[in-house]
């Protein structure tokens, strides 16, 4: 693990941020420009580009051994595109992001922000909404978090690769797969082999995960990992991170197969990016430890309970969770640090083969 402090600071390439201000200027980077600059370009600069709303086939697996037989669904999304990057771009041109959203759902200060940002600078990002596809399943806050699963958001990010690989702009071998809170929980599931087995059986894989202050409550009976990296990020002032546990399923994913780091942000809150003032919300599920099978079922460890549908799930849940909440809040140093760690993790994934 490594801890940064307020004091630890990276110069990096200054022709990096040339490139991306040069296009900025000349209305969108090139089809090539796909190197994450530091630091990323402001929201002002990016208030020119704008999302496209998609949709593509989707399904609504409870768990991933429901994967096969799932209820059909239609997922939801938006879709940034560099400026100037259109269908008729240099083939497998332009790297990708698939960014799955947390419990409250797509927030527009962050995956919507961050999806400007990497349109900024060369990169298409994909923002899914797994709540809007499934409005039939739950709307309160609550009834979500029962209803839409885990293995839901990765069939939305399974089938968002899908969709991305029908487009001949998008370079198959460079797109990273990124979670926030919730989402960065699917996100790391995503990474083991057994699921991405059940979850896409024609063999569509991310190049790279990056976890955004996921709770690390599930391990894996099949310890085998797609053999993609893995990036964890999270703060020391977030009460539903367990440091000992999430170095724990780092230490799995590297026995797995899976290169991992993992950062931690000296006194930062959950949601260091989500443009929310500081304040207390939610409920503390450190308690839950849950297994996903080989057979990609999930079992909660504490009571034995299969989590097998909404009715076990609340069970399992009422269980493992606590009454307590849990701080979150805005920080705009801290988001800027993580903007360079991710940049520089992706730079690593989509440097030219």
């Amino acid at each position: 693990m490594r801890l940064e402090g307020d004091g630890m600071r990276r110069t990096r390439n200054l022709m990096l941020a040339s490139l991306v201000l040069l296009g900025l200027l000349c209305g969108g980077p090139r089809a090539d420009a796909w190197q994450l600059a530091d630091p990323w370009p402001a929201d002002a600069a990016t208030t020119t580009i704008r999302g496209t709303p998609v949709t593509f086939p989707s399904s609504s697996p409870f768990t991933p051994r429901d994967a096969s037989a799932a209820a059909p669904a239609t997922a939801i999304g938006t879709l940034y595109l560099p400026s100037g990057i259109g269908r008729d771009a240099p083939p497998h041109s332009v790297p990708a992001v698939i960014m799955l959203h947390g419990a409250g759902g797509v927030l527009t200060a962050r995956e919507h922000s961050y999806g400007r940002q990497f349109a900024a600078m060369g990169a298409a990002a994909l923002v899914v909404d797994v709540f809007a596809a499934r409005r039939e399943r739950g709307i309160g806050f609550t009834e979500r978090l029962l209803e839409i699963t885990e293995s839901m958001a990765m069939a939305d990010a399974y089938a968002g690769l899908r969709f991305l690989l029908l487009r001949p702009e998008i370079d198959p071998d460079r797109i990273a797969l990124i979670g926030f809170s919730y989402g960065a929980m699917a996100t790391m599931y995503a990474l083991s082999a057994r699921v991405a087995a059940l979850m896409a059986p024609g063999g569509e894989r991310f190049a790279a995960h990056a976890a955004f202050y996921g709770p690390c409550i599930a391990d894996f009976a099949d310890p085998r990992t797609t053999g993609a990296p893995l990036l964890m990020l999270y703060g020391t002032g977030d009460a539903l991170i367990d440091p000992g546990r999430c170095e724990a399923f780092a230490a799995e994913a590297r026995r797995g197969g899976s290169a991992v780091e993992v950062i931690a942000y000296a006194d930062a809150l959950h949601q260091w990016d989500g443009g929310q003032p500081r304040r207390l919300i939610g409920r503390l599920l450190n308690g839950c430890r849950l297994r996903v099978e080989e057979d990609g079922g999930v079992q909660d460890l504490r009571s034995g309970l299969p989590m097998s549908g909404p009715l076990l799930r609340r069970a399992i849940l009422a269980l493992c969770v606590t009454d307590e909440p849990y701080m979150i809040g805005a920080d705009a140093v801290v988001r800027a640090r993580s903007n360079r760690d991710l940049g520089r993790f992706l730079d690593r994934v989509f440097a030219p083969r």
